[in-house]
């Protein structure tokens, strides 16, 4: 890991731990523990800043996710995993990031949504294939519709004019859209390791 990446993954979770209302550049020099030349090196401003560790945030999630899958040949497993790898990152992050993400800084905000509607339909897509393939989910779903139902379920989620942060926690919300969700799309075996897979998490 190079020291500007040692850098962003320090950002990533300070962000995540305490929001970016409170950040400015004279902040993360004092909590991230480098110089202003450092910084300007680094990052052309506080939008950029916080462009870059979405970028990062996006390749370490996708790195994962690789990770994860090297180990486990189910597709209904990989598409579970990617949803607890979601949830996990929902609960440890506070619930007004993204809010803040979409109002604040719109560059970062189009990064973040451009990669679920490129890298994530195209993931969830073929996992929704394979799953179909491999007798897990039902035969007779329509995988294109699915995968949009999806994605536009990550939207619903994400959108505080639906789900305000502050009367509902983003994780829960994203538990149980997405968990209930897939059980319906089980075929009898599905089920079997879904709810195998939903034991284990509790």
């Amino acid at each position: 890991m190079t020291f500007k990446q040692t850098v962003l993954q320090e950002l990533l979770t300070l962000i995540r731990q305490e929001g970016l209302s409170h950040l400015s550049e004279q902040e993360v020099i004092n909590r991230v523990d480098i110089s202003s030349a450092t910084f300007r090196e680094f990052f052309n401003g506080m939008d950029d800043l916080v462009t870059q560790v979405v970028e990062y945030d996006l390749e370490m999630r996708q790195q994962e996710h690789q990770r994860l899958f090297a180990q486990e040949p189910s597709p209904l497993r990989r598409l579970l995993l990617i949803i607890q790898l979601g949830l996990e990152t929902l609960r440890t992050s506070q619930p007004a990031v993204l809010q803040e993400l979409q109002e604040n800084y719109p560059a970062a905000w189009r990064l973040y949504w451009n990669h679920s509607n490129e890298y994530t339909t195209y993931l969830l897509h073929e996992l929704l294939n394979e799953g179909v393939l491999q007798h897990e989910l039902r035969r007779d779903i329509n995988i294109q519709l699915v995968t949009k139902i999806m994605i536009e379920q990550l939207s619903i989620i994400v959108n505080p004019a639906i789900f305000p942060p502050e009367r509902f926690h983003i994780a829960e919300v994203f538990r149980s859209i997405f968990l209930y969700y897939v059980r319906g799309i089980c075929t009898e075996a599905g089920m079997k390791k879904a709810e195998d897979f939903f034991a284990a998490m509790k």
